[in-house]
């Protein structure tokens, strides 16, 4: 079964924070959805598409002002089920002969309780079960009279249409968000949408493993295939994922540059060398890059060194394979959405991203991206069904740079080997009482201040470090890790008791915004 075949739902984007979730909601429910900017939604896509359902986002523009986005008419042509939410409300009731009118003291952000009207009705099963349900709002716009057709069935204090649909032709628009945590029982509500609308869900792993493999074989052919190895959960789900179906016509090139956490590039060539028989490139090149990152301290002209370096040792080891025509890539499907705005604007760049972005062109190859229409939890997913150890599947996130930007300043040698001992330390904390899962990424950063110490009788001088650990869904946004003082004390005296070069720990409790996840 081809990507094609499956049932498909779309959703078109108005240029919410959150859209993203509603495509994981319904990712969990077995449901193939695809997420695409209002701008590229024409009446000849929609033909092609061909979706089951529709559901049409947030946003942040406002329905009253001139040239807001809209989706075209057809949508509402199709005989599909159709979901508006928050902006998405606004826009159908706009779109369909209701009114939406500006603030006028009916703005709602943040928690709200919204109950029921009337009846409950299919897309409402197991809602309202108590006297009323929370949710998430975020609207200054509000619908003041509903479309032909529609009626009320949930209502709260600042949105007496909270939930409205028109059952003759399956249409439903909420003006809250049920994609978000902060509506606990969003996910039933979509699960009822989905049933309504007729989908089975059929799109699982263990569907996509095979689909992936015979697409793999059909766009290879014969070729040779290089692969860019990190160790991290995407590029190692991708390379076994090809090896699976090409074998010995994939090579993959792992570049150790040095950066690496404690016995990270012997774990790395062990399990695909070994375990996998896969064909490796192991190519030591750490005396080259920390030789080039000598004296360097400024954040950004280290990643621009790294990624420069990294595709020259890249495309010199790639060169031995010979007669390769194609370069695989973790791309993965937040990757694909973030690349077309829908806005059309530029966008700050808030850090150089390390990739091998520049090489396709360069070395003429062709692109391999097997996960672009997966999200991380879809990827860890496909790599249980591939049979990767849990312990790479649930590894934290490993930044490209690697330790060179959690050694803010210099970095020398000495300060990568204390780093190293004291993130092996903290880690093995982590995992000892049990956090590790809870965590979405924890490490120690080494910090460019000495500080005055006492161990024993004697005066020490050395460096301090900071710990990190967020919980994050997807790395957009991340709070610091709650742990408790004991724990934080402990592994303080354990890391400054075994990693000499360190006197002082300190914990971050930064969240990001304002801060970033990684110190450079």
């Amino acid at each position: 079964m081809s990507k094609s075949d499956h049932q498909r739902l779309l959703i078109i984007d108005f240029g919410s924070q959150v859209t993203q979730l509603i495509a994981r909601r319904l990712r969990e429910l077995n449901i193939y959805c695809e997420i695409h900017p209002f701008h590229d939604v024409t009446a000849g896509f929609l033909r092609d598409f061909a979706p089951r359902a529709v559901i049409l986002s947030g946003g942040p523009a406002s329905v009253t002002a001139q040239g807001s986005p809209r989706p075209p008419s057809d949508v509402f042509e199709l005989g599909v089920p159709v979901l508006g939410i928050c902006y998405g409300q606004q826009v159908m009731m706009d779109m369909l002969g209701g009114q939406v009118e500006r603030g006028a003291g009916t703005a709602e952000f943040g928690r709200a309780y919204v109950t029921p009207s009337q009846d409950r009705i299919e897309l409402l099963k197991g809602w309202f079960l108590e006297t009323r349900e929370q949710v998430w709002m975020s609207h200054g716009d509000h619908v003041s009279k509903i479309a032909p057709g529609f009626e009320v069935y949930g209502t709260s204090p600042h949105a007496p249409y909270a939930i409205t649909a028109d059952l003759s032709r399956n249409f439903f628009a909420v003006q809250f968000h049920p994609e978000v945590h902060h509506t606990p029982n969003g996910r039933t509500l979509y699960e009822n949408f989905v049933r309504l609308a007729g989908f089975t869900g059929d799109w699982t792993m263990a569907g996509y493993r095979d689909e992936a493999i015979a697409r793999i074989r059909e766009q290879v052919g014969d070729a040779k295939v290089i692969c860019g190895l990190s160790g991290g959960v995407d590029s190692s789900v991708a390379a076994v994922l090809i090896h699976e179906a090409i074998g010995e016509q994939l090579t993959c090139v792992f570049v150790d540059h040095g950066l690496l956490r404690q016995n990270e590039a012997d774990e790395v060539v062990t399990m695909f060398r070994d375990h996998y028989n896969m064909p490796l490139i192991h190519a030591d090149e750490s005396d080259l890059f920390l030789g080039e990152l000598d004296g360097v301290s400024d954040p950004e002209t280290k990643r621009k060194i790294i990624g420069r370096l990294f595709i020259d040792v890249f495309q010199k080891h790639a060169n031995e394979v010979g007669g390769a025509a194609f370069l695989a890539q973790g791309t993965l499907y937040p990757d694909v959405i973030e690349s077309v705005s829908v806005s059309g604007g530029p966008s700050v760049t808030i850090k150089s991203h390390h990739n091998v972005g520049g090489l396709p062109e360069k070395m003429g190859l062709k692109l391999v991206e097997p996960l672009r229409d997966l999200f991380k939890d879809e990827v860890r997913a496909l790599g249980r069904e591939l049979g990767l150890p849990e312990s790479f599947i649930g590894r934290h996130p490993f930044p490209g740079p690697g330790l060179a930007i959690r050694c803010p300043g210099e970095i020398t040698r000495e300060k990568l080997e204390i780093l190293r001992r004291a993130d092996a330390v903290y880690i093995d904390q982590i995992r000892k009482h049990g956090l590790y899962d809870e965590i979405w990424q924890a490490f120690v950063a080494i910090l460019p201040v000495r500080t005055v110490g006492v161990m024993g009788d004697g005066r020490t001088y050395d460096f301090a470090c900071a710990l990190r650990a967020v919980t994050s869904v997807d790395g957009m946004t991340a709070d610091y890790y709650p742990f408790s003082h004991e724990f934080l004390g402990e592994t303080a005296t354990r890391i400054i008791n075994e990693v000499p070069g360190i006197n002082r720990v300190t914990y971050d409790i930064t969240s990001k915004p304002p801060g970033t996840i990684e110190w450079e």
